[in-house]
């Protein structure tokens, strides 16, 4: 087990504090708890930061991007365990966490638009990764709902889909079964919290905490309805460019489609007319049925991102006794089963050095800029016209 040589281990101390109540807190005290140990997630709002707003997109191909193989090698390892990992946990709470596998559609509308879509997916398959090429007829075989003027689009049959609002409190649900507490508070200092190991999982508040480098990336996203109650009339998660801007929409059984993101580099809440006109738009440009569904939400929120888009995980430099699960940017919803185990080997000593690990360790930066609780010096943060994934 990692633990502080200063640490007490009075016999009411906790063996794992973790902060922050998203579904990498939750799923990291889950398995936690399971293995034994007395656990603890301080939040005083959990389930309320990023994964309110994230699609719940488990999509290692279609988020397989140039320069990222690391990353996109930790996305797939994390994806293939998504199976068990959704099967255990509604085994453990009964909830059904919305966990689906048709697959996603990678759509290409204008000449331009399929031009640019296939360069992506020339570089997927070069990484050994499923995508499957499909001409137009195919694509509407498989969704007649999707507009004619596609020229074209890729299966990848593999990238799969959740729900975030089901899931976390799933995993919440599991953990406290498992004997994890909540303690409602706020975490100002890692010095205020006494346990044998800290897990530092606090989404954008880890910048705060450990002087690391996360930083708010802010998402609109768009939550539509279908008609009188029924389900989308489409099935599989579609991804595409429209007139050079990206969009996905992801259905719900219930009848929600999930329409996002924008991708700005800024810290505020706020929904801006321009961006649903634009997520609109483009969801309208490849499945035209939605100009009929009902317009039922416009969030924004913060995913957390870090300098090469990857999430910091494992030991804090310099601070013994103090782990990191943070900064997994629009990926927070697929790396949380591989997060979760990762995180829970490191605390109980348990498997030895992990190779997954090494490229995501926090000393990839260097010196941190001030000590743990020492608030990350802030930085301008420029408005981006980008629409990408959140997931």
């Amino acid at each position: 087990m990692v633990t502080g040589e200063s640490v007490d281990t009075g016999p009411t101390q906790p063996d794992v504090a973790v902060v922050g109540g998203g579904p990498i807190g939750w799923a990291i005290a889950w398995r936690c708890a399971t293995r034994g140990l007395r656990v603890v997630v301080h939040d005083p709002a959990p389930g309320s930061g990023a994964s309110q707003v994230a699609a719940g997109m488990l999509a290692p191909v279609a988020e397989a991007y140039f320069g990222e193989r690391e990353l996109t090698g930790l996305l797939t390892e994390s994806a293939s365990r998504w199976p068990g990992f959704a099967a255990e946990l509604t085994e453990a709470t009964g909830v059904d966490i919305g966990y689906r596998t048709e697959g996603t559609l990678m759509v290409g509308l204008t000449a331009d638009d399929l031009a640019e879509a296939r360069r992506l997916w020339a570089y997927q398959q070069g990484l050994g990764l499923p995508v499957t090429p499909l001409r137009p007829s195919q694509l509407r075989e498989r969704e007649p709902a999707l507009a004619p003027r596609v020229r074209g689009g890729a299966l990848a049959a593999t990238d799969h889909q959740v729900d975030p609002r089901r899931l976390v409190p799933a995993l919440r649900l599991a953990a406290e079964r498992a004997g994890a507490v909540l303690v409602a508070e706020p975490v100002r200092w890692l010095s205020e919290i006494t346990a044998g190991v800290t897990v530092v999982a606090a989404g954008c508040g880890a910048a705060a905490l450990t002087g690391l480098p996360v930083r708010p990336v802010k998402g609109q996203v768009l939550r539509l309805r279908a008609p009188d109650g029924a389900p989308p009339g489409f099935r599989h998660v579609i991804r595409g460019y429209a007139d050079g801007e990206h969009v996905y929409l992801v259905p719900r059984e219930c009848g929600e489609v999930v329409v996002g993101a924008t991708v700005e580099e800024r810290s505020d809440l706020e929904v801006s007319a321009g961006a649903v006109l634009r997520l609109l738009r483009a969801a309208v440009d490849l499945l035209p049925e939605i100009a009929e569904y009902d317009l039922v939400e416009t969030t924004a929120g913060l995913r957390p991102g870090t300098p090469d888009n990857a999430p910091i995980l494992g030991p804090l430099p310099g601070h013994p006794g103090v782990l990191v699960a943070a900064g997994h940017h629009r990926h927070g919803i697929v790396l949380t089963p591989v997060t979760a185990d990762l995180i829970t080997d490191l605390v109980t000593g348990g498997g030895g050095p992990e190779p997954l690990l090494a490229p995501f360790r926090p000393d990839r930066f260097g010196d941190l800029p001030g000590g743990v609780g020492v608030t990350a010096t802030g930085s301008t943060f420029q408005p981006a016209t980008e629409v990408d994934t959140w997931n």
